[in-house]
């Protein structure tokens, strides 16, 4: 059994993206008998979709955990709804901006990650890292590739879903200190493997996901 977890190359100036920084320290790895596999996406609206489909169809994945960068966050925010829109604040790597675009024509308003994301959040808190469920994942590349990636596979018994991570502590410091919240990509990587040791449980049970209160109200 293989998971596939996705990280992008930066964007908006950066040097590094902390979803990609960590994925790369989970290529390789094996958890309760799973082998974990990783691909980068451009930041580019016109070919990340293409890029995350290939990557499917090379690692044929049990499961799918897309990364994405968040500055200001302060824990593993884990996804729970894409919608079908791009509205591009700043433009991608290839310098378009699409506004008020949906990400598939004729497809439904959103999609709901498919991960056991209450199972993920309480085992992330549980083992002392921070963790939080959103309600958005943003109107950028990030929200394209959760919504591409939850279209694609809605048909599969392929789970799947999106994580936004904070910064690294390196990129807060080019800022000038700005008080930002950041993690190194070496935490970044283990709270990823206690969200993927649930994942894998899951899998192998096929239990439904918990039910415990993390909403927000407002």
């Amino acid at each position: 059994m293989k998971i596939l977890i996705t990280g992008f190359e930066p964007f908006g100036g950066e040097t590094v993206n902390p979803s990609w920084e960590a994925a790369q320290l989970l290529a390789g790895q094996q958890v309760q008998g799973a082998s974990l596999v990783v691909a980068q996406l451009p930041c580019v609206f016109a070919k990340s979709l293409d890029a995350l489909a290939a990557a499917i169809q090379l690692h044929q994945p049990r499961a799918v955990i897309a990364l994405g960068q968040a500055d200001g966050r302060s824990d593993f925010s884990i996804e729970r709804v894409a919608i079908n829109v791009c509205d591009a604040r700043i433009p991608d790597n290839e310098g378009a901006q699409p506004i008020d675009e949906p990400v598939i024509a004729q497809g439904p308003a959103a999609y709901f990650s498919s991960l056991p994301i209450k199972k993920m959040a309480m085992h992330l808190k549980a083992k002392g890292h921070p963790a939080a469920i959103s309600q958005t994942a943003g109107t950028f590349v990030c929200n394209q590739v959760f919504y591409g990636l939850q279209h694609l596979l809605c048909n599969t018994p392929v789970l799947s879903g999106f994580v936004h991570v904070p910064l690294l502590p390196s990129q807060v410091a080019a800022r000038g200190g700005a008080s930002l919240a950041s993690m190194s990509s070496e935490t970044l990587a283990q709270a990823l493997l206690c969200a993927i040791e649930v994942l894998v449980q899951h899998l192998q049970s096929d239990e439904r996901d918990i039910k415990w209160g993390m909403g927000a109200n407002h």
